[in-house]
């Protein structure tokens, strides 16, 4: 049950995965819980799940790539309260493609959504934040978005955008009492990987590298960790007397994360050039701990 002094949190993207347990995690917590979806007509499974974990869930709708519709949902979201303590910015999208196959439209797509949709629900919740002088922004970026991986162009630069900006926005609001919190995700259950399924190989002469992004989720996939682990964590990052930057979580998460700071740009472009792909994933392995089930 929530209180009218209950802390007040918005999470985008709320209707599956990282979203959906993040959630229902500060619902469960006591947190008043606007949760956004594009379509409240097909957030059946949050309210079946909310409704059987005893909590409630106020949906938002609200499509983070649209200007005004992220003005509507947040006009609704104010009209019932005064604060906001938490946003978590978790609405995203896949995008897998080399770079000399992924059409421009692809990269747009993914920015809008990835970074400029963050940024517009930021800018309706800071001045609340700034008034208030308290708030935690969370932003879910991914472990691709400190690593390059193979074939997911227009997604691997959209987040490695959203690292860049949430890096920045720390320090920009660090002087109003607000905490910017990233949460960088390896694979975790979420109905995106049914959805991100695309190798658009036009050329034919980028074989290895869309079959090796495929071997890296299918073994993701099949050790994929519970998004309720990460939602766990985003009320840990929240609550935190010892807070960080950054998280780290999931399968692969910490260990690419870390593997990729030891190694030489050198060695990391030297590892992709090879045409074997026993080679590749046996470097993989070696570099980041990672087994992608193919060495």
């Amino acid at each position: 049950m929530t209180s009218s002094t209950s802390p007040v949190a918005v999470v985008t993207g709320a209707n599956s995965g990282i979203g959906r347990a993040a959630a229902l995690q500060l619902a469960q917590q006591g947190y008043r819980v606007f949760g956004t979806v594009r379509s409240i007509e097909k957030a059946a499974k949050l309210q079946a799940r909310a409704h059987d974990l005893g909590v409630v869930i106020e949906l938002i709708e609200l499509d983070v790539a649209s200007d005004s519709s992220v003005q509507l949902g947040f006009n609704d979201i104010f009209r019932t309260t005064d604060r906001i303590d938490v946003l978590v910015n978790n609405a995203g999208i896949g995008g897998n493609g080399v770079v000399e196959e992924s059409t421009p439209q692809m990269f747009h797509d993914a920015f809008n959504v990835n970074v400029v949709g963050a940024v517009r629900c930021l800018q309706h919740v800071l001045p609340k934040m700034r008034a208030q002088r308290s708030g935690t922004i969370v932003n879910i970026t991914s472990v691709v978005g400190k690593l390059a991986a193979l074939a997911q162009a227009p997604y691997v630069a959209s987040k490695w955008a959203f690292e860049g900006l949430s890096e920045e926005l720390a320090q920009e609001v660090a002087p109003f009492g607000i905490r910017v919190a990233i949460i960088e995700p390896g694979v975790t259950k979420s109905s995106i990987f049914a959805k991100n399924i695309d190798a658009p190989n036009q050329t034919g002469a980028y074989d290895s590298h869309y079959r090796r992004m495929f071997a890296f989720y299918a073994a993701g996939i099949v050790n994929a960790t519970p998004a309720e682990e990460v939602g766990a964590l985003i009320h840990h990052a929240i609550t935190t007397d010892t807070p960080q930057l950054r998280y780290a979580c999931s399968w692969g998460g910490p260990e690419i994360v870390a593997g990729r700071a030891r190694l030489t740009d050198s060695d990391w472009v030297t590892m992709a050039a090879t045409d074997d792909d026993s080679e590749y994933y046996a470097a993989f392995k070696s570099a980041y701990g990672v087994d992608l089930g193919k060495s």
